[in-house]
């Protein structure tokens, strides 16, 4: 009679497969999108991944370009004030000239915003200063 195997106990089986579940997680939460996009998504969190603590020293850069067909180009991109890895298609891009301070365009939008109040903030501030004088004269 041959020699009986030991079977392997359940929870071996579960713990082999752990990190499948985190993987079929992240393709539910994905299962809504485009396939296109979906996949852009997880080029982001591999690239977020793989950067670490790297994103501080690489933000506003350029990571990679991508032919999607003959005429859109994709851009993967670290944004300068999110610090967050984006796609141009998905998130847009400001691009800076020197490639060093590129944003998405939430971030764009924030800026020009605050730029906005700044510049209204300073005429208010002058035109009060310059009907003062007036009144005196």
């Amino acid at each position: 009679m041959a020699p009986r195997t030991r079977k392997p106990s359940k929870t071996s089986k579960r713990d082999k497969y752990a990190s499948f579940e985190d993987l079929s997680d992240e393709t539910e939460e994905d299962a809504d999108l485009p396939k296109d996009e979906a996949g852009r998504r997880k080029i982001k969190r591999q690239y977020t991944e793989l950067l670490g603590i790297r994103i501080e020293k690489l933000r506003g850069r350029i990571l990679n370009r991508e032919r999607i067909n003959k005429m859109i180009e994709g851009i993967y991109f670290i944004c300068f004030d999110c610090r967050a890895v984006c796609h141009s298609l998905d998130d847009g891009l400001t691009e800076d000239a020197g490639n060093l301070q590129n944003l998405c365009s939430k971030c764009t939008k924030v800026r020009s915003h605050a730029a906005a109040a700044e510049a209204r903030a300073a005429a208010a501030g002058s035109s009060r200063a310059s009907s003062r004088k007036r009144a005196s004269a």
